[in-house]
């Protein structure tokens, strides 16, 4: 099958200023063979009737109505009323590059089942690109190049969202989007890493990010850090954590008390280390903070890293080089 259907599945909400350059960037595509499940998410704007203009002379459009509440519910009935081989995903706020759709689908051709295909993203954005948006962007596209995404999953989102496309039954397998669990796109990521599905090496940029205030990655609830701390944490413990070795928590900021929390309430036990000389020697939560080298008192421990600094996660990573200790088997950075 060369010419398989795409099923492109975009919630949208109150994006009536993005949602035509959206669609013409859709309707655009090099590849023709696709069909776009998008689904108003309780929009009070223009946006519905701005979209069934579109859906009126362009049949490949088919505009529905959450019946449900918020994103998850949304996707959840797109995919419903998909029929496409192929599933992918878009924002009505981005732009896809006019090629997207075929050299996504060309690399899965190519590869087979049990694969994502992905592709470089670019940030824009009216108001300029902050630094860390800037450094994120970097720090993905590398990533994305080697298709060596999953080897930082637990620092940040390591698929780019929403350039990906994978087989329908290996959307199926993951369960996509089936739990009530933001942030959505991450928890996603996680799926695919959990099932094995292997990224495929892409370099080029296929996805423009528009960035802007009031966009819901910057504003919403669900996207704060607690959730993503949240997700991570989860997917460790169900996935990489081994119950017969330690943990140990490396770091005493925000993001180390708070999993140092989660894991008192579910009555898992670890040690925790730091080089913060102030709080050495002292106690959190009941629980001592030791010195990072007290590491090498602890047998074959499982270390979660907290800390966010690039400099010091170079000098703990060579840490653990010189103690012969592997990432995503010995240590994982939470950061």
């Amino acid at each position: 099958m060369q010419n398989p259907l795409i099923s492109i599945i975009t919630p949208f909400k109150n994006t009536e200023v993005f949602l035509s350059d959206c669609l013409q960037s859709i309707i655009q595509q090099s590849y023709t063979n696709w069909e776009l499940i998008i689904v108003d998410d309780g929009s009070t704007d223009a946006s519905y009737p701005l979209v069934s203009n579109f859906a009126k002379v362009e049949p490949r459009i088919k505009l529905l109505k959450n019946d449900g509440v918020g994103i998850i519910d949304a996707l959840q009935l797109a995919f419903k009323n998909s029929t496409g081989t192929y599933i992918t995903r878009m924002d009505s706020d981005d732009i896809m590059h006019p090629d997207k759709l075929q050299v996504l689908l060309t690399s899965l051709l190519e590869n087979g089942k049990q694969h994502v295909a992905v592709g470089l993203v670019k940030y824009f954005s009216d108001e300029g690109i902050s630094n860390g948006y800037a450094r994120y962007e970097r720090w993905l596209n590398d990533l994305t190049i080697t298709g060596s995404n999953y080897s930082e999953i637990y620092k940040e989102c390591v698929i780019p969202s929403p350039c990906w496309m994978l087989h329908r039954d290996d959307f199926i397998t993951a369960d996509a989007f089936n739990p009530n669990r933001y942030p959505e796109d991450y928890d996603l990521t996680f799926r695919f890493y959990k099932h094995n599905f292997k990224c495929i090496p892409c370099n080029q940029v296929l996805h423009q990010w528009r960035d802007y205030s009031t966009r819901t990655s910057r504003t919403h609830e669900h996207y704060a850090q607690n959730y993503f701390l949240d997700i991570k944490l989860h997917y460790f413990l169900a996935l990489d954590y081994d119950s017969k070795r330690p943990i140990t928590i490396w770091g005493a900021g925000t993001k180390g008390k708070n999993i140092a929390k989660a894991l008192i309430e579910k009555e898992i036990p670890f040690y925790w280390i730091c080089d913060n000389k102030k709080k050495i020697g002292k106690h959190i939560y009941h629980q001592e903070l030791h010195n990072f080298d007290y590491l090498k008192q602890i047998e074959n421990p499982q270390c979660i890293v907290t800390v966010a600094n690039a400099e010091a996660q170079q000098e703990i990573t060579t840490y653990f080089d010189t103690h012969k200790m592997k990432p995503m088997t010995d240590y994982f950075f939470f950061c």
